[in-house]
Formats: C-alpha cells, sequence, structure tokens
C-alpha cells in the first residue's frame, strides 16, 4: 500500500488537540473532548501526517484534528494544502486571542477551509432585504425585561446543521416558527427546511444559493404551510418539490418586520414577544468564533446585503457589554454549543437590518 493510500485509510474521524510544547494548547478550552483522544488510529495518523508535511510546529495538532472531524485528504498535496490552512487559522486564533477582545476565536471543524470555500458552503449568496424597509412590529407599554433567554422557557427547538447547504435563511425560518408553534400549542414541532428548499423559489428564494426567512413566510402563508422534518426530511441539497398541502404541521396566518436598522423594535419583539429570525454580514474570522460577544470592525452597520440568517433567541450584557444571544445552523459542535453573542446597540454586522417573525396557526 503506497503512502497517500495508508493516510486516507487513516484519516476517518476526530479532534485536535494543543501540542504544550509549541504553545497551542491555550487554544483549546481544558474541556475539550479533543484532549480525550488517545486511540482509533490517532497515533497511526499522526505518524502517517508527519511521513508528509515533516516536524513541523503544528504537524501533530494538525493531525488531531482531522481525526477529529474525520476528514478524509485524497492526496499527499492536499494533506500539505489543508496543513497550511490550518496554520494560517491557528496564526489568526492566536493573533486575535492576545488582543484580549471580547470574543475568543479557536479550533473548529472550518479550520481547514478558505473563507470562499466556507462562504459557498455555508453562506450561499448576499441577499438585499426589502420587506424591512417599513417595518410593522408594533411597540406597546410591555415593559421590556433587562435580560431574555427563551431558551428556559422550553419554546427553543434543539440546533440544528445546515450541512453544505447554503439553505440557513430556511433554518431560521424554522426556528422562529418552532418556537411560535411551542409558544402557542404548547409542544414541540420539528418543521421541513427541505420543502423551503425545493418548493419556496416563487418567493425569490434559491434553495442551496440563499434566501430569507421574510420571502419565506410569505411562500408558508400562500402556499397552505409547512411539513414537519418527518414528512419531508432534509437532505442538504436542491430538490424537486414534494410538498402537498394537506400534510401541513403548521400555517402561517402572517409575519410580522421589523423596521431596517431598529434595534429598539428588535429588542422589544424579542423581549415581550418570543424568538425573531435575524439576518447578518458573516465575515472571515466569524467561523472561527468560539465564546463572548462578538463585534467588529470590518462589518458595516448600514443598509447592506446580508449572507447569513439565524435567530435571535434573547439578549443580556457580558461584562458590560450588551449582546444580542442568537441561535445558528451549523450544529452544536459550533460556538457556544450552536449559539453566538452579537454585540447590541450599534446594528452590529446589519443584525437588525433584516429581522422578521411569524404568527402561526
Amino acid at each position: 500500500m503506497g503512502q497517500v493510500s495508508v493516510i486516507v485509510a487513516l484519516i476517518v474521524v476526530a479532534c485536535a488537540v494543543g501540542v504544550s510544547a509549541s504553545g497551542i494548547g491555550s487554544i483549546f478550552a481544558d474541556e475539550n473532548p479533543i484532549r480525550q483522544v488517545v486511540s482509533d488510529g490517532l497515533r497511526e495518523l499522526e505518524t502517517a501526517v508527519l511521513q508528509v508535511i515533516g516536524q513541523t510546529p503544528h504537524a501533530l495538532t494538525f493531525a488531531r484534528f482531522a481525526h477529529r472531524y474525520g476528514r478524509k485528504y485524497q492526496t499527499s498535496e492536499e494533506i500539505k494544502h489543508r496543513y497550511s490552512i490550518f496554520a494560517e487559522s491557528l496564526e489568526t486564533i492566536r493573533s486575535h486571542n492576545k488582543k484580549g477582545l471580547s470574543y475568543t476565536l479557536g479550533v473548529n471543524e472550518y479550520a481547514d477551509m478558505t473563507w470562499e470555500e466556507f462562504s459557498k458552503n455555508k453562506l450561499g449568496a448576499a441577499q438585499h432585504c426589502s420587506a424591512t424597509k417599513k417595518g410593522n412590529h408594533k411597540l406597546t407599554n410591555a415593559v421590556v425585561p433587562l435580560t431574555q433567554d427563551w431558551r428556559k422557557t422550553g419554546i427553543v427547538s434543539p440546533v440544528k446543521n445546515q450541512g453544505s447547504c447554503g439553505s440557513c435563511w430556511t433554518f431560521s425560518t424554522t426556528g422562529a416558527l418552532e418556537a411560535a408553534y411551542a409558544q402557542a400549542f404548547g409542544k414541540s414541532v420539528s418543521l421541513s427546511e427541505q420543502q423551503l428548499v425545493d418548493c419556496a423559489g416563487d418567493f425569490n428564494n434559491f434553495g442551496c444559493n440563499g434566501g430569507l426567512p421574510s420571502q419565506a413566510y410569505e411562500y408558508i402563508k400562500y402556499n397552505g404551510g409547512l411539513d414537519s422534518e418527518e414528512a419531508y426530511p432534509y437532505t442538504g441539497k436542491d430538490g424537486v418539490c414534494k410538498y402537498s398541502a394537506e400534510n401541513a404541521a403548521v400555517q402561517v396566518i402572517d409575519s410580522v418586520n421589523i423596521t431596517s436598522g431598529a434595534e429598539d423594535e428588535l429588542k422589544h419583539a424579542v423581549g415581550v414577544v418570543r424568538p425573531v429570525s435575524v439576518a447578518f454580514e458573516v465575515i472571515a474570522n466569524f467561523r472561527l468564533y468560539t465564546g463572548g460577544v462578538f463585534t467588529s470592525d470590518d462589518c458595516g452597520s448600514g443598509p447592506m446585503d446580508v449572507n447569513h440568517a439565524v435567530v435571535a433567541v434573547g439578549y443580556g450584557v457580558e461584562d458590560g457589554v450588551p449582546y444580542w444571544l442568537i441561535k445558528n445552523s451549523w450544529g452544536a459542535d459550533w460556538g457556544l454549543n450552536g449559539y453566538f453573542k452579537m454585540e447590541m446597540g450599534k446594528n452590529m454586522c446589519g443584525v437588525a437590518t433584516c429581522a422578521s417573525y411569524p404568527i402561526v396557526a
């Protein structure tokens, strides 16, 4: 068996661990399960990777990353290429965390992906949100709580994973809908993202190439509802519409839009109504987020084309910085168990540019 074949056979499942002698250990949390990986071919994998890239400073860290995340590199050249990207990610993480900012970066499953690859697989095309130019959310005299976390009420569904499909808009839609349904009817339901990928194109959505929750709510409203996940399971790729209205698990009778950029409206909605679909501009280092309150000078706050839709499920203050608590769709291993915090009060990365929530029946 040739060298490449040995490597391909060994790179099958796993995690990354810091190499204390090179100072990488600080990148990983002490409780990181990566540190527990000691078997299942790890030693052999480390040896194989060293044969390809040599005794470089981060070789063992890279091997353990490949093991943890099940990487299946096909050639020695690909291993070298991915290692190069991984090493750049480590330097980005190290440089950022030295600054002592309000959020931290760390190694996750995207550490061997270029920004271009990540964007193609996770974000889809940027979308311009016209629905929120004039919002219809009504502010009331209800006392807005100082902090909010709808997870504590049990209406927020588990974090899902969109996979390699730019379908974040569908997960934002179902996330807000699942919360609205649980709040209204006292029981949970998992709703179909795939139906939206396959069927909502006539409402200016583009399947795995992007879309907007506000437009998805309109589709659901005018096309007889949305199936359950069980009835119309997720495939993570564009398909042919197979929806039948008689099987709908939930109906949308209307949707409410937050005026573009109006964080006071958004806070009122999230504070006293329920979780809200939001969208924002993802920038390169966000993919490596591990905790804290995300903030950036590299993304705008004014009118913009957003490239990722998520669900705002609450808000609070951390170390004096107010934040939005947001549910993502990159799996529960990313960020804060699938969530992140975004600075509040500056329309950070356009988080209040394209916000809406459904009314269910």
